[in-house]
């Protein structure tokens, strides 16, 4: 499991890993309430990229990035 320090590389990342191998990745987003954080993972079952953070900018920026996902997901491509 990797941990990606910056947004943007994480973006890049998933949305690569996505593109890549649609059918087998999974995403999942967990609140941790007792330290206040956000952790985004995504995997293929082969690499497993993950995001952490604390800072509220970031949950536009995550936010925007699930519904281009979910878009991606529910496309016909």
């Amino acid at each position: 499991m990797v941990f990606l320090k910056d947004w943007e590389d994480f973006e890049i990342a998933a949305e690569n890993m996505y593109l890549k191998n649609s059918s087998n990745c999974r995403y999942s987003m967990k609140y941790i309430h007792s330290k206040g954080q956000l952790l985004l993972k995504l995997t293929d079952n082969v690499k497993c990229i993950q995001y952490k953070t604390e800072i509220m900018p970031d949950l536009k920026k995550i936010e925007k990035f699930t519904g281009n996902l979910a878009a991606h997901m529910a496309s016909n491509e």
